[in-house]
């Protein structure tokens, strides 16, 4: 028996998925085909972000199994299969999960893929350890996005500025959404901490975005 040492690629992410996704809904199901400059352009974009999300090697996304991928957004699509048609059939669940996220809300989809593409081709996305990328391996918006939210809501100046603030306007640290006070609840244990979040959605980051 021969040994193989050609690694099998690695099942697509969710952020791969959304980019998937975005390119067959922006070509309303009937995604160009597999030597065409969109489908080769997401080709290298994946290769690009592998680096951040999988620890395989250059060209593990190809323009053949990337079309691949757009076309099996077709099984899930009530115009396709309204036609008495199947589409292609193999795929895993998280397809399935990300269609029922995007597929009816384009206008979002289109902001998740385009903050995704601007990480990736601007190099900033933050270093994650494999502990926290399985924490968020099934953040709506993926990983990339979620690890740039997460990294921004540890910046201590911001956290400790927001709760100075807090405590001389209201005198105290209690939430601002549904009155909790982690001190009236927890006694001394609870003293001065409360967490921080940014109110932009985690959609619309930009890399190089200012917060607050």
């Amino acid at each position: 028996m021969a040994l193989s040492s050609q690694a099998r690629n690695p099942p697509w992410s969710r952020d791969e998925l959304i980019l998937a996704l975005e390119l067959y809904v922006r070509f309303k199901g009937n995604p160009p085909g597999k030597d065409t400059a969109d489908v080769v352009e997401l080709s290298e974009l994946l290769n690009k972000m592998s680096a951040h999300i999988a620890s395989n090697a250059a060209k593990f996304r190809n323009p053949n199994g990337v079309y691949m991928k757009v076309m099996n957004f077709r099984r899930f699509d009530p115009h396709y299969v309204g036609q008495g048609k199947k589409g292609l059939q193999r795929g895993g669940k998280l397809e399935l999960e990300v269609w029922n996220d995007f597929a009816n809300d384009t206008l979002e989809l289109s902001e998740v893929a385009k903050s995704i593409r601007l990480a990736v081709n601007s190099a900033t996305i933050p270093v994650a350890s494999e502990e926290e990328d399985e924490e968020v391996a099934e953040a709506d918006e993926g990983r990339i996005l979620t690890r740039i939210h997460r990294t921004r809501e540890r910046n201590r100046e911001l956290v400790a500025a927001k709760k100075t603030a807090a405590l001389k306007t209201r005198g105290s640290l209690k939430c601002e959404e549904c009155s909790f006070d982690f001190q009236e609840t927890y006694g001394s244990r609870g003293s001065s901490f409360m967490e921080a979040h940014h109110l932009k959605p985690v959609s619309t980051l930009r890399p190089g975005d200012k917060t607050s």
